[in-house]
């Protein structure tokens, strides 16, 4: 009996201590967030850094959410095909892949892949000049390292990302347009009739939405780990790691929420 009270005890001080980190974390991020909402309207804004951290985090990354958008498109013409023949409605599949790619599809997997890119990119860069002390020299030269690195990949992040986004929704538009028509005899012109006679504003714009969001995250999580990295390599290497896992946990959590509130519209 006192063998299990103490094994007991002691799933209870794990789970104490899992669930106090976590709250510690909430904490720290809600400051950085705070301290980068002040230093955004305060200080020195360095253009030349945010066009860096738009081609980066935006034109560097449109090669691999473009391939992933239009595979997408063409397995989701595939599938919906296989489904849709069962019941001889074929004729929808122009209407569900629009509106997959636009209001699901197009912004989660672009979030998940400029995370593994562009977020991991940025907490290895952010950490490894905090490691080396390269921060602390910014603040020796009277650089405020808020302005100098996190407020430029904040911005290119939050604009970038829906225009990835809004190229990701036409390239998988159009991947389901090339196997419906070409490999499933589709009528061209009927199929796009179809995708634009379904298609409204609100699709297109609530997928947008996601992306300024997703994009918020990726280089907000980036920033913050890569600000609070420690430890040296090793510890660069757990911040990167950190980044990408939370960016992708929190973008499934925020896509359930937006759609939530996106559901009635």
């Amino acid at each position: 009996m006192k063998i299990f009270d103490t094994k007991f005890f002691v799933l209870l001080k794990k789970i104490g201590d899992i669930f106090f980190e976590v709250i510690c974390s909430i904490g720290e991020i809600a400051l950085f967030l705070g301290e980068c909402i002040k230093y955004l309207f305060t200080g020195r804004f360095y253009h030349k850094i945010f066009v860096q951290q738009l081609v980066k985090v935006g034109y560097n990354s449109l090669p691999v959410v473009g391939l992933t958008s239009i595979f997408t498109g063409m397995v989701l013409a595939l599938q919906s095909y296989t489904g849709f023949s069962r019941f001889s409605a074929e004729s929808a599949i122009p209407n569900v892949v629009v509106l997959s790619i636009t209001r699901e599809l197009a912004p989660v997997l672009a979030g998940l892949m400029v995370a593994g890119r562009a977020g991991a990119a940025i907490a290895a860069e952010i950490g490894t000049m905090k490691v080396t002390e390269q921060i602390d020299a910014l603040r020796t030269l009277s650089t405020n390292p808020y302005n100098y690195l996190i407020i430029p990949r904040l911005l290119a992040g939050i604009i970038s990302l829906p225009i990835l986004v809004f190229i990701g929704d036409i390239i998988g538009v159009l991947g389901g347009y090339l196997i419906c028509t070409q490999v499933l005899n589709f009528n061209p012109v009927v199929y796009l009739q179809n995708t634009y006679n379904f298609v409204e504003f609100i699709d297109v714009f609530s997928g947008l939405v996601k992306a300024c969001v997703f994009g918020f995250i990726i280089t907000l999580m980036g920033c913050y780990y890569g600000f609070n990295a420690k430890g040296g390599a090793q510890g660069v290497g757990m911040s990167t790691t950190y980044s990408v896992v939370s960016s992708s946990i929190l973008i499934l959590l925020m896509n359930y929420i937006l759609t939530s509130l996106f559901f009635n519209l």
